[in-house]
């Protein structure tokens, strides 16, 4: 059941991650008002789901003791914010859940806090099929006292929850996360390719990478899945991809940190994105790889398309 402190939650962005997440909060209790930019997206969820759809973000908002924003980038969110306007009130705790720019983040939350509004920045981590048990990992930032407020609704979506530090760390953490996935990806497609030109089977070099210290989350849950199985609907864009690592960079930027191999995967992944067209799932990444191998994992000597 919800919390008595927060019990009508306003969801902005019913997206491939949005969705299950908005679903956990109905299963939980919570009295769910949805709003999505797509047509009728909102409408579709309250039908097939529960809650209620609003027409704007405005009306979404309007009575909610919080508001969920998981959108594609902050520049999104700042134009949710700005379309909310005055109907959200003074007392209102807003969750950030997108993979959003740390300064953007930071700079939402001091306009909001001048108008009496808190906002936590909680980036996830886990993807689709982790957004529809709720056995998400959740990365805060903010203060303690306004995370302790959220708990009750981020439990309901999350199993792992962490307190990294003020607002905005949360989804700095989320972009190093994602760079370093962002990488990993990347090295292991190499790594097949390689071994399929010298006669190795890629399936079976995943199974020796999986029970070795190449081991890592790509081997596990993407290569057989989406890569080899030649699917590429893992359910999370490369063009989001692209930017979560562009932002870690940014934060490398801001730290005064120097980021080589960064810079090299942030240019791989913006590559891709040029060369493969939008609307590309992350793991349509491999081939990239591809074609610059001129051979398909799994299809021996064969041309990549």
């Amino acid at each position: 059941m919800s919390d008595g402190n927060l019990r009508r939650i306003a969801f902005i962005g019913i997206g491939n991650m949005g969705w299950p997440m908005a679903a956990r909060l109905i299963e939980a209790g919570f009295d769910l008002v949805v709003f999505d930019a797509a047509p009728d997206r909102a409408a579709r969820f309250a039908q097939e789901v529960g809650g209620h759809a609003a027409d704007d973000a405005a009306s979404a908002v309007r009575g909610a003791d919080a508001v969920i924003t998981i959108l594609p980038t902050s520049k999104h969110v700042g134009q949710a914010l700005e379309a909310m306007g005055d109907a959200l009130a003074a007392g209102t705790l807003v969750i950030e859940m997108s993979s959003g720019v740390p300064t953007a983040t930071r700079g939402y939350a001091e306009s909001l806090a001048a108008r009496g509004v808190t906002m936590i920045d909680a980036p996830v981590s886990g993807g689709v099929p982790r957004a529809k048990t709720g056995d998400l990992a959740i990365i805060l930032g903010g203060e303690a006292e306004a995370i302790s407020r959220a708990d009750p609704v981020l439990r309901a979506m999350g199993t792992t929850l962490t307190h990294v530090g003020g607002v905005g760390s949360g989804q700095a953490m989320k972009a190093l996360n994602n760079l370093m996935g962002a990488a990993g990806f990347l090295i292991g497609v190499e790594a097949l390719l390689i071994g399929q030109r010298f006669g190795l089977d890629p399936a079976v070099m995943v199974d020796v990478l999986n029970a070795s210290t190449g081991m890592n989350n790509s081997t596990q849950k993407k290569f057989k899945q989406f890569v080899l199985s030649r699917r590429f609907d893992a359910g999370f864009g490369l063009d989001l991809m692209a930017k979560d690592v562009s932002v870690a960079l940014e934060v490398g930027r801001d730290t005064n940190t120097p980021t080589p191999f960064a810079a090299l995967c942030r240019e791989m992944w913006a590559s891709a994105q040029g060369l493969l067209g939008p609307g590309q799932d992350h793991t349509a990444m491999a081939q990239f790889s591809e074609r610059l191998v001129g051979e398909t994992l799994g299809g021996g000597n064969r041309a990549a398309e």
